[in-house]
């Protein structure tokens, strides 16, 4: 009696290889995993990321009033040594190694109650963060104004309330993009490689006249990728919430839910591989490709920079690419605590993409 072939044997078999092979990989071990664990620590270690000034008192400034003073205790404001000359400031300036030099001087002699005047010389270099540094000089007179005179007037007076929530700190916004950038390394460069390397030894083409069946190499490859990811997604999942207190909502069932979210991206970015090895034709030529195809993605879908941040032209064509729906699912369910479901437009992005890149990739795919 013929014993039937096993095709899971066969595709565990297929995987066990290739998650050894990625293991031993350097390339693979880097781009992957080194390199986002790289980003995290350093993402994660810049605790502080408010806009910081640092003036210069003009050599006229007088520094013995209290504007001069209260504007001094700001804690995002520091005041460069004295005894620049004027000349050195406005070389500093212009070379945008100060924000603004500023100038206070007294312009009431005759009346009990002083009144000063602060200029602000600014240069095009610093032009951007000259409206914010004039609203923290505001902030400074107002709250003199208020303890020098209590009893006046005014039209409006603000009341504030705030609720209980969770701080958004910086690693939650950085981890699930590094997240996002490993599965897409992995994917595409891990995936595009392998099969021309399979292709290119003939491998691919033993397996052919094997009884496995093509869809079940394809899972093998896919369950490697999957024990890979799982591997990096722990390490760094690990590091973000031990080391910088990187928020999961729900703790392990969110871990959960993030881990099973990444297989539809796992889809895809595999299937850019797939199409990768099966439309070119030497392996020179493989590695530009697929940076052509992820340094915009890495740059555009909000990795490292927030996506409102770009204008709207660019915004629209970024909404759209498959790791922007990624990493803000990953987001949503890290920091929102939204399940999988409750996303109806990252899911069905992410099933259009896997649906249109599964179709093509079935088709350029080759044994030989």
């Amino acid at each position: 009696m013929i014993k039937k072939y096993n095709q899971l044997s066969a595709v565990l078999a297929i995987a066990k290889a290739s998650f050894l092979a990625m293991l031993r990989s350097p390339t693979s071990v880097v781009f992957s995993i080194l390199f986002p664990v790289i980003f995290i620590v350093v993402f994660g270690s810049m605790l502080d990321t408010t806009l910081n000034f640092k003036l210069a008192a003009a050599p006229s400034c007088d520094t013995a009033n209290p504007v001069y003073n209260a504007i001094k205790s700001i804690s995002r404001i520091t005041i460069a040594d004295s005894g620049q000359s004027g000349a050195t400031q406005l070389d500093e300036l212009k070379k945008a190694r100060i924000t603004a030099i500023i100038d206070i001087k007294k312009d009431t002699f005759n009346s009990p109650i002083p009144h000063y005047t602060i200029t602000l010389t600014s240069s095009g270099a610093t032009a951007n963060k000259i409206p914010l540094l004039k609203t923290l000089l505001n902030e400074a007179i107002s709250a003199i104004n208020q303890k020098a005179f209590p009893n006046n007037l005014s039209i409006a007076g603000i009341k504030e309330r705030q609720l209980p929530g969770r701080a958004y700190l910086q690693i939650d916004f950085i981890l699930p993009g590094q997240l996002g950038f490993s599965l897409l390394m992995a994917g595409v460069f891990g995936s595009a490689f392998l099969l021309f390397n399979l292709r290119k030894s003939l491998v691919l083409k033993r397996l052919s006249v094997t009884p496995i069946r093509r869809h079940y190499l394809i899972l093998g490859e896919m369950l490697s990728r999957l024990f890979f990811h799982v591997t990096g997604f722990i390490i760094m999942i690990g590091l973000g919430y031990w080391a910088f207190n990187f928020t999961l909502v729900n703790g392990l069932y969110t871990f959960f839910e993030m881990l099973l979210f990444s297989l539809e991206g796992l889809i895809i970015f595999m299937g850019i591989g797939f199409i990768i090895s099966g439309v070119i034709q030497n392996e020179s030529s493989i590695a530009p490709v697929a940076n052509t195809i992820t340094l915009p993605q890495i740059l555009l879908c909000g990795l490292f920079f927030p996506i409102e941040d770009y204008p709207n032209w660019l915004r629209s064509f970024c909404n759209i690419l498959p790791l922007t729906f990624f990493t803000d699912g990953l987001r949503k369910i890290a920091f929102e605590g939204v399940h999988i479901w409750q996303m109806p437009k990252q899911i069905t992005g992410l099933t259009i993409w896997a649906v249109v890149i599964s179709i093509i990739a079935s088709r350029v795919f080759k044994w030989e």
